[in-house]
């Protein structure tokens, strides 16, 4: 499994939108997401599968964001990892 290239990016492209709209994070390079000087989020491709790294502990947790209804659920997880206040905040 590979990083996700510009072509895998560019159909990730209105999930990107709505991770940028929450502001809590910051995209180093696209589609690579800090919090809190921690990488935070990243995308990989393995075929036409896609997929997001997001650190929702102290480990990245791999979940699928290729259709509708993955990319929901990933938005879900996303709010829940950014509400919680743990993994990547400095204090």
């Amino acid at each position: 499994m590979k990083h996700a290239g510009n072509a895998a990016l560019d159909r990730l492209e209105p999930l990107l939108a709505q991770i940028r709209r929450r502001g809590a994070l910051a995209e180093r390079s696209r589609g690579v997401f800090y919090r809190g000087g921690r990488a935070f989020l990243h995308f990989h491709e393995h075929g036409q599968e896609l997929f997001a790294d997001l650190r929702a502990a102290s480990e990245f947790e791999r979940l699928a964001v290729t259709g509708a209804a993955e990319r929901r659920s990933f938005l879900i997880r996303l709010d829940a990892a950014l509400a919680s206040g743990g993994a990547g905040r400095r204090g």
